[in-house]
């Protein structure tokens, strides 16, 4: 950060800073009632969120078809790693902004040290693209 800080300034260099990974694999949200039969899905699960309809999950697609597990769509996790300090808001809002001007769908699931965009598998690569250029466009602005 330079000593002229400012709110956008600080967003300016957190999104120049922005490096969008694309995980290997492919993932599929399913979801599971609060059962017993829930255990062997939930430890190879990405993500799971518990809801009052039952338990949402992300796993592999591979482990989805194994246990025969119903979903509906592949995607793609891209990891925007990024130095954003505590105080810094709207680099995922940047994010998705990019991804919604070229109609991308995209979840978002933030955990501790990242933030993470899952994508239509069949647009995963321009989505990175997309970002990169986001970045690309705010480094060279600073």
């Amino acid at each position: 950060m330079t000593d002229d800080y400012s709110p956008e300034r600080a967003l300016q260099e957190s999104v120049a800073s922005l490096a969008p990974i694309l995980q290997p694999g492919t993932f599929v949200y399913c979801s599971m009632l609060h059962n017993s039969d829930s255990g062997e899905a939930m430890s190879v699960a990405r993500a799971s969120f518990v809801e009052d309809q039952g338990i949402s999950l992300i796993i592999p697609r591979t482990e989805a078809v194994r246990l025969g597990l119903i979903f509906d769509m592949t995607l793609r996790q891209i990891t925007l790693f990024a130095n954003i300090p505590p105080d810094v808001i709207g680099v995922t809002r940047a994010a998705l902004r990019t991804l919604e001007k070229r109609d991308i769908p995209a979840n978002v699931v933030s955990a501790t040290h990242s933030d993470h965009l899952f994508v239509p598998s069949r647009r995963a690569d321009e989505a990175v693209e997309a970002l990169r250029k986001l970045q690309e466009r705010a480094e060279k602005a600073l």
